[in-house]
């Protein structure tokens, strides 16, 4: 098994042939890929190892040191969180090798096309289709391969569909069944005909969220993932991984949304009061809480797949976020109410901690609702970790062209 001596040599390697200082960045970052120093614990030839998750943190270590350049993560945040894990999992020899490489250097950026108008919390009802155009079996898992799938349908909320090149999509392929049986699991280009992205603009003024319109898309039945009818299942591997993304980041101590309002606490002490000294307390505790927990989850992580206990981190996540910002715009005052641009921007990252405080504020609304609403996430921790009785579905043996809409 490749151990930390191993990684640091082959770093120093990767570094000699390689100076960060007179290396193009992408050439550099597909040379780390190619050595498998990009996620040691992909297999070898994807980027990885075959080594243990855990050591990734001695790679970076040694690279940052050296001043080489990193992926820019946040940029492609639901590829690399979401997309890879997923692609790694369900994927075919011939879809890991096309779509991982890119993907982790930043070539192409991916995004998510999952909540529909009508299919948000509840995400198995999703109505948008995908036939067969060869008028193949759309159900059994025993279908044989090959034509194309013609899709129609919306999808809402999509991040980033403005600036990506690819996207994970699901779409009902079998109506008469019950709704998470008649799902599978696509890869969409796109820049394919009959994509059609809209900005969707936010209360912060920007339009990082998008709706998008799929008229007659024709995907490949080769950029199907998992078999036919599988989608759910395949969806869950998409799913933990997103609510891990979001709320189990590594951060440093006072990383995160804390870190701007304990900054302004200690360089503005005309602004603090003991109420606000009590609440600041409690949400530092409870972040450093979160933070530490992320990082025990992320050590879980080394033995296996993320399971429902990020749902759990999403959660807090979200909670803190707007318990902070809230904290802040009340400590700052008159000032804590400004925004500094309501101009209508296609970003391609959201910046919590390099905007004001207004616009914290006013993002991290968002945050009880995207990678899963909140409602949504208490009850897969109280059925999926706390195993407290489920909530009766009744719904789930009706076929899915039977159900009320």
């Amino acid at each position: 098994m490749t151990d930390a001596a191993e990684l640091q040599r082959r770093t120093a390697e990767l570094l000699a042939a390689h100076p960060p200082a007179s290396t193009d960045r992408l050439d550099f970052l597909k040379a780390r890929f190619d050595a498998g120093l990009a996620w040691v614990h992909y297999p070898e030839g994807l980027g990885g190892l075959n080594a243990p998750r855990s050591l990734q943190v001695v790679v970076d270590a040694e690279l940052e040191a050296a001043g080489a350049p990193d992926n820019d993560p946040r940029r492609n945040g639901i590829g690399l969180g979401m997309a890879a894990p997923t692609i790694l999992k369900y994927g075919t020899e011939e879809q890991k090798q096309r779509y991982l490489r890119p993907l982790w250097v930043g070539e192409e950026v991916w995004c998510q096309l999952f909540s529909e108008p009508g299919a948000g919390s509840d995400l198995a009802a999703l109505g948008t289709r995908a036939v067969r155009e060869d008028g193949g079996p759309s159900r059994s898992s025993e279908a044989e391969s090959g034509g194309d799938w013609v899709v129609n349908g919306q999808k809402v909320w999509t991040s980033g569909a403005h600036n990506s090149r690819w996207a994970i999509l699901i779409a009902r392929t079998d109506p008469d069944v019950p709704k998470h049986a008649g799902i599978t699991y696509f890869i969409c280009d796109m820049t394919d005909p009959g994509v059609d992205v809209r900005p969707l603009r936010q209360i912060t003024g920007e339009a990082e969220f998008n709706e998008v319109f799929l008229t007659d898309v024709r995907i490949p039945d080769s950029r199907r993932l998992g078999e036919i009818g599988e989608g759910w299942r395949v969806a869950q591997t998409t799913l933990n991984n997103e609510r891990v993304a979001i709320g189990g980041m590594r951060l440093p101590r006072e990383g995160g949304m804390i870190g701007p309002v304990s900054k302004t606490w200690r360089e503005r002490p005309e602004l603090r009061t003991q109420d606000l000294h009590q609440r600041l307390l409690k949400l530092w505790v409870d972040s450093e809480v979160a933070r530490l927990t992320a990082e025990r989850l992320r050590q879980q992580l080394v033995a296996g797949q993320p399971g429902p206990e990020g749902a759990g981190m999403k959660l807090a996540f979200a909670r803190l976020n707007q318990e902070i910002s809230g904290l802040e715009v009340e400590l700052r005052g008159q000032e804590g109410l400004l925004y500094d641009d309501w101009t209508m921007r296609r970003p391609e990252l959201v910046d919590f901690t390099g905007r004001d405080a207004g616009y914290r504020y006013l993002r991290s609304k968002g945050n009880s609702i995207e990678g899963g609403t909140s409602e949504v996430l208490l009850n897969i921790v109280a059925e999926r970790v706390l195993g407290l009785p489920a909530e009766p579905r009744t719904d789930k043996d009706v076929a899915w062209k039977d159900l009320a809409r």
